[in-house]
């Protein structure tokens, strides 16, 4: 896994202001946590929100937290390869439903999936009776 030393420091916020000590503590956080912002967010003692505002409003923290998402992903791919690599069935399919389309494996569609043909439009005949005796 890449470690924030590897994520381009110069990147990051470095004017020692509160939010930018924040920032950075966060980023560390977010790498720990795998990129699990919550968890990330009550480590460093701020509402999840305003890392969405930090976001938002800055890009070099938004390429930061982006690369430290790619290193949660790599990370996750990682333990799927291992999982092949001991047999896992499970593991092998799935990979393959997802990453060997090209090759034509894929899964079928099953037939609760497929949509379903419902009529278009419903049509009535009303035929008049005669009035009975009783109106």
């Amino acid at each position: 896994m890449r470690s924030m030393a590897q994520i381009n420091p110069s990147k990051m916020p470095n004017k020692s202001t509160k939010p930018n000590i924040k920032k950075k503590a966060m980023l560390q956080a977010l790498e720990k946590s795998l990129g699990i912002v919550t968890t990330a967010a009550k480590q460093v003692g701020i509402d999840r929100w305003t890392h969405y505002d930090w976001m938002k409003a800055d890009p070099e923290y938004k390429a930061a937290v982006e690369a430290i998402d790619d290193v949660a992903l790599d990370f996750a791919e990682s333990k799927l390869h291992g999982q092949i690599a001991k047999g896992d069935t499970t593991a092998t399919i799935f990979y393959l439903n997802n990453k060997g389309k090209k090759r034509g494996y894929n899964r079928p569609e099953s037939s609760e999936k497929k949509q379903q043909q419902w009529p278009t439009s419903i049509s009535f005949q009303v035929h008049p009776t005669e009035p009975s005796n009783g109106e």
